[in-house]
């Protein structure tokens, strides 16, 4: 089937066009044409996400049917409002805090809250043991897309947050090693930045899709919890 694709404001800018004819598999939808693009032209990529699509005029979401001869549009959040800045990432690289604060701090920002896991090499808490270093694995392109997730739900629940970030580091790490990191700021300290940043890393423990194997001297273990994610999680 044919549509017609229409690109606006820095999307226009990314792809390099306004307006495009493109042919697509019959029964098609939303989410595969994101695909396709971010796919066939590299400066969109990482960009899908956080676009907004219409068809023929109307919202459309991911699992959106796609009609044969439609017209779809592409653009980024319209302008009018404040955008408060949101970092999810699953990354290989050192964790630096002050960068990550830097980034989440608004000219109305008073008050960060921060929580940093790290690689614990002694356990005390249940049955005790030594832990040489972690292995962090992740099905990336899911964990970020639910570390997304968490962070709206954040500002859902205390909307005097402003900025969010949610970031996990994965491969061989050494014990004393911050291996993920959540914060969040806002204008004072009593406007839930304490809890939200609680509410993240509890969060994230639960429904997004990373997993630790812990190595010591008497072997390595697969780390896995218990809980079950609910329709809607």
């Amino acid at each position: 089937m044919k549509v017609v694709v229409l690109m606006f404001a820095s999307l226009k800018e990314r792809a390099g066009f306004s307006r495009k004819e493109l042919e697509l598999p019959a029964e098609s939808r939303v989410r595969d044409l994101k695909q396709l693009l971010s796919q066939s032209l590299p400066n969109l990529a990482g960009t899908m996400e956080n676009v907004i699509v219409a068809v023929n005029r109307q919202f459309a979401f991911d699992e959106d049917l796609i009609p044969d001869q439609a017209e779809v549009a592409l653009f980024p959040p319209v302008s009018g409002g404040a955008e408060f800045p949101t970092i999810v990432r699953v990354t290989t690289d050192v964790l630096d805090l002050d960068d990550l604060l830097a980034r989440i701090t608004l000219p109305t920002t008073g008050a960060a809250c921060f929580f940093t896991g790290m690689v614990r090499a002694k356990t005390e808490r249940g049955a005790p043991h030594e832990t040489v270093r972690l292995e962090y694995e992740a099905y990336v392109p899911m964990a970020e897309a639910k570390m997304r997730q968490v962070a709206e739900e954040i500002r859902q629940r205390w909307p005097s947050v402003e900025g969010i970030a949610i970031v996990q580091r994965i491969g061989l790490l050494d014990a004393g090693t911050p291996t993920v990191l959540i914060a969040c700021t806002a204008a004072h300290r009593d406007t839930g930045v304490f809890e939200a940043a609680r509410y993240g890393i509890d969060r994230l423990k639960e429904i997004v899709p990373i997993w630790k194997k812990e190595i010591g001297p008497h072997g390595e273990v697969w780390v896995e919890g218990e809980y079950h994610p609910k329709r809607g999680d």
